[in-house]
């Protein structure tokens, strides 16, 4: 198990978009559950500032509600520095049943005979690390190559995508395998480019444990945004009423004092 006491996270994200009137958004972009020494949000449209509902959705992730917003432009600006470890994520217990099941992204029934393959006899952890290499052997990541109606199984046809098509396609064929699986949207310090980062936790031995078949950045660094079975719960930006068009994205999440050296072989829990 990988060890990561003492690292902290500095992480932040700046939205802009425009609205018409009537506008309700749903986001996801801030830390779940990590200690945090200083967090701060602004949102505003016209320089006026509006109005922001923080509750916790079906998976506990901490969302944030603007609604009935005027036409305009929207500007949202978050900050987190010195995020500490949070607490191993627990296990509840219907995870092993309910994070077997297919979902949006993830059809899991069509990939049974495909994880059948790849799985072979492995059981535990040595599944997991199939699974992984398989989908890091045979996707190659290619920016702006896939959409958001793109799924497993599309991916599995391309053979190509980004972090969200690694991850639900990575998340079908654990789940195909008979080992209980789901999607998180994390910060990930050492990514590039940079960008919200969709990762897969697998439950072995009673644990949850992070791979990510991109290889992009180290797992021990990543900060938890948001915890589902796929895309459709870990979106950043939801809309809920109305119409938007994303006009700027930036985020950024560096590890203090450095970078922990990355082990894919090696367990980890996302902290």
């Amino acid at each position: 198990m990988a060890h990561t006491e003492g690292v902290e996270r500095d992480v932040s994200a700046a939205l802009t978009f425009d609205v018409i009137d009537g506008t309700e958004v749903a986001l996801l972009f801030a830390v779940s559950a990590a200690p945090i020494e200083q967090e701060t949000l602004e949102v505003t449209i016209g320089g006026r500032d509006v109005l922001v509902e923080e509750t916790r959705d079906r998976f506990g992730n901490r969302m944030h509600l603007l609604k009935d917003l005027p036409e305009g432009t929207v500007r949202l600006r978050y900050r987190a520095t010195g995020v500490g470890q949070a607490e191993p994520p627990t296990v509840e217990p219907t995870d092993a049943a309910s994070h077997l099941r297919p979902s949006r992204y993830c059809e899991v029934d069509e990939f049974t005979k495909v994880a059948a393959e790849v799985v072979g006899d492995r059981t535990g952890m040595a599944a997991v690390h199939a699974v992984v290499a398989w989908v890091h052997q045979h996707l190659d990541y290619v920016p702006g190559s896939s959409t958001v109606t793109d799924s497993a199984r599309s991916t599995y046809v391309a053979r190509q995508g980004v972090c969200r098509d690694y991850a639900h396609l990575t998340s079908t064929l654990l789940r195909a395998g008979g080992i209980p699986s789901r999607c998180v949207s994390a910060y990930a310090p050492g990514l590039s480019p940079m960008d919200f980062h969709l990762a897969v936790e697998a439950l072995v031995d009673e644990q949850w444990v992070v791979v990510d078949a991109t290889h992009l950045a180290p797992r021990a660094s990543m900060v938890r945004i948001a915890t589902g079975q796929d895309a459709a719960d870990t979106a950043f930006m939801t809309t809920l009423a109305g119409r938007l068009k994303l006009t700027g994205i930036r985020v950024n999440a560096v590890a203090n004092p450095g970078l922990p050296e990355e082990n894919w072989e090696q367990t980890v829990q996302l902290r």
